[in-house]
């Protein structure tokens, strides 16, 4: 069979001589297929040209295809973030939709072969097809990420899901939390049709379709379509649809993400209309997230800053990738259980080292835990499991680490402790081995001193729990080499986890601006504020936990351990003690009432049976509801937060507003709807001057600890923080 191939720009338009087009999505200039303006344009002459076809009867059937490793990457982000004439981005956004109409109306058989992922507009293209065939790849994903950007499907989305899927399916499934799913997921869904074996078998199947199905059309245009599960005027429907804005604020915590809000909304008004309406009633909530700022700070920290953390921005360009082939871990506590386990998952071999084998293999459960859950979910099949268990020796002897490459110490914070077990692998291990350190607070120069190679040494803090959690803090000593760095870098990523780079100090940047998020929670306890206020206060401005939760989840003596350590260093350094923290007074008087946190079942709240505040708290802080008002309550928690932050940066601790907005949102749960916590200095009413002048007004009222530093003073001038520090 005979083909003949022309190019429209961004699109393959091949023709064999059956009367079946393939277009192969293509853009040569770019890596990926994205929803670009020259996008647009090849696509609406591709369509011109099925549609004359059509018309001559020469068009049996349409296959859309990629020539690209993904199928189609989705939405142009850069063109978004650009948008600010909202009557020209819906005239954008409903061209798109007519061309994807045009395609779904041809009056052929279309059929989508999915090579690749195909998210976000991606897999809108995908739904405007008739048939949906997907490679059995276990790295594909489909689905509609946009929520997660604080976005919505723009190009029909919303509505071609609620129809095909029904309005739970398509909502709880895939729209409002952004999932991405794997295609045997998608195909359980209704997301795709059919699953192929190979690229092969993926073109056999989509032409099979094609010769099977002459008259195809899209399934809700056929005549008596119904949606599953019906519409909201359905009496089954219309029974339980209060539920779903309910379960979205619990979901969300009450706090306000416009976008999962606008998902909703579009979701059950679009079953509403006829399809045309419907179209229009998700272009106009596509466009209200577009303009907002929501949208554009998720945008900003998680396309463009997480791009930039995991392109390698802040790892040193000029040294060699190196990929750990076996991997040292000291300590099989919960931390070093799950490091070792991290880096089994990614195919290194562990030894997993503790004092004794027996602590060892009580490390090596943790892994037994965890495969075998994912056996359970189908996540992993029983070889795979055995396989990754295969790869972790549990030791207690230091011999065994002969070999590694990488040694991670994930002992207690204990600074004599960490020399006596790093020197003891330095001498085991290989002997250009990366030496470091799961340290949360104690500064790497000073570990770095009980080793010879000290220029070797280099913190890699990982967050808990480690198989869940997918930031690593990667910290930089004084002698800490380039190579070093850039190997601790590339063993991060080797493992499919973020990591941000900060130089060194005590509590370098997370632990050092977590703390001041818990202990503001602990100071407005201290001025009166019930502890469920505060914790609401929390939740609703979008933090994933309460400051005097997580208190409790951290215990309550480790804030003290570190005032006490950095007071003995200020007075050995002979330099002037900073004011004490209005909240350790708070956590000072639980913990002499022995209510150390939730390991102790007992601290700010009563762990056992049920979590439930400690009724004591009312007769110790003499609570009342108006001791704070909930905008200054919130406001504290967030200023607190980003003037710490501003500190690190003029200290040198952050080098890179992406590390400190990507680090602040994976790793310490700064609210995700401000894109980090730098940002959020940029997005505040009036930028950073109107930040200042509020961070100055809080001062006044509650403390120097809000007084902003003077590196945002001078940047105020700068509309932007980020402006600035690249100037």
């Amino acid at each position: 069979m005979t083909t003949t191939s022309t190019s429209t720009g961004t699109v393959r338009y091949e023709r064999d001589d059956a009367g079946v087009v393939t277009l192969v999505l293509d853009d040569p200039a770019a890596r990926a297929n994205t929803m670009s303006e020259a996008f647009v344009r090849s696509f609406g002459e591709a369509l011109d040209r099925l549609e004359a076809e059509r018309a001559d009867g020469t068009l049996r059937g349409v296959v859309v295809t990629s020539a690209k490793k993904t199928f189609f990457a989705g939405g142009n982000l850069d063109e978004l973030l650009a948008a600010e004439d909202r009557q020209q981005m819906l005239a954008d956004t409903t061209h798109i939709k007519s061309l994807l109409r045009r395609l779904e109306t041809l009056g052929v058989p279309v059929v989508a072969a999915i090579a690749g992922s195909a998210l976000g507009g991606g897999m809108e293209l995908t739904l405007a097809c008739h048939h949906r065939v997907v490679l059995d790849d276990p790295s594909v994903r489909l689905g509609f990420p946009e929520a997660t950007l604080g976005l919505l499907p723009g190009a029909g989305g919303v509505v071609r899901t609620v129809r095909m899927l029904g309005l739970a399916t398509a909502l709880t499934e895939l729209l409002l939390q952004g999932q991405q799913v794997r295609p045997d997921q998608a195909l359980r869904l209704g997301l795709v049709d059919e699953i192929a074996t190979d690229r092969e078998d993926l073109l056999v199947k989509a032409r099979a379709f094609v010769d099977a199905h002459p008259e195809s059309v899209q399934r809700f245009d056929a005549k008596g379509w119904k949606v599953p599960g019906g519409t909201p005027s359905s009496p089954s429907l219309a029974a339980v649809l209060p539920s779903f804005p309910a379960n979205l604020v619990k979901q969300l915590k009450g706090a306000h993400y416009p976008a999962q809000h606008h998902i909703l909304c579009a979701a059950v008004e679009s079953l509403n209309v006829d399809l045309d309406t419907a179209f229009t009633i998700e272009g106009r909530y596509f466009v209200d997230l577009v303009v907002g700022q929501t949208a554009r700070n998720m945008v900003q920290a998680f396309w463009f800053d997480l791009n930039a953390v995991n392109g390698g921005r802040s790892r040193p360009a000029d040294v060699p990738a190196l990929q750990a082939t076996r991997v040292g871990v000291l300590g099989a506590g919960m931390m070093g259980a799950g490091i070792a386990y991290a880096f089994a998952k990614a195919g290194v071999d562990v030894v997993l080292k503790d004092v004794s084998a027996e602590g060892a293999e009580k490390g090596k459960d943790v892994s037994r835990q965890l495969v075998g859950k994912a056996v359970a979910k189908g996540r992993l099949s029983q070889e795979q499991a055995d396989a990754l268990l295969a790869r972790i020796t549990p030791t207690g002897e230091a011999a065994d680490l002969a070999g590694c490459d990488l040694v991670v110490e994930a002992v207690f914070e204990d600074v004599a402790l960490k020399h006596r077990v790093l020197a003891e692998a330095e001498g085991a291990a290989a002997g250009d081995a990366l030496l470091a350190s799961n340290t949360s607070t104690l500064p790497i120069t000073d570990l770095a001193r009980g080793v010879q190679r000290s220029s070797d040494v280099v913190g890699m803090h990982f967050f808990s729990p480690v198989d869940r959690m997918p930031l690593v803090e990667l910290i930089v000593g004084e002698r800490t080499s380039p190579e070093a760095l850039a190997r601790a870098y590339d063993a991060v990523r080797q493992i499919g986890k973020t990591p941000i780079v900060v130089n060194d100090s005590r509590g370098f940047f997370t632990s050092r601006v977590f703390g001041t998020l818990v202990l503001e929670g602990a100071a407005l306890l201290a001025e009166g504020l019930p502890p469920m206020s505060v914790e609401r206060a929390a939740l609703q401005a979008g933090f994933p936990a309460g400051p005097l939760t997580l208190l409790d989840e951290v215990t309550l003596s480790l804030p003290l351990k570190i005032e006490e350590q950095a007071r003995a260093d200020a007075q050995a350094a002979g330099a002037d003690l900073p004011p004490e923290h209005p909240g350790l007074g708070v956590v000072r008087r639980l913990v002499e009432r022995g209510r150390t946190g939730k390991a102790a079942g007992q601290g700010f709240f009563d762990w056992e049976p049920d979590k439930r505040v400690w009724p004591g708290l009312a007769d110790e802080f003499g609570l009342r509801p108006d001791a704070v008002p909930l905008r200054d309550a919130q406001e504290r928690m967030l200023f607190a937060m980003a003037v710490e932050t501003a500190r690190c940066v003029e200290q040198g601790v952050l080098a890179s507003v992406a590390d400190a907005n990507i680090g602040s949102v994976l790793g310490i749960g700064f609210p995700p709807l401000y894109g980090g916590v730098l940002q959020y200095v940029d997005q505040y009413d009036g930028g950073v001057a109107g930040f200042v002048r509020r961070a100055d007004e809080l001062a006044d009222a509650y403390g120097e600890r809000f007084r902003p530093p003077a590196l945002l003073r001078d940047a105020a001038g700068s509309g932007t923080l980020r402006a600035a520090l690249a100037g």
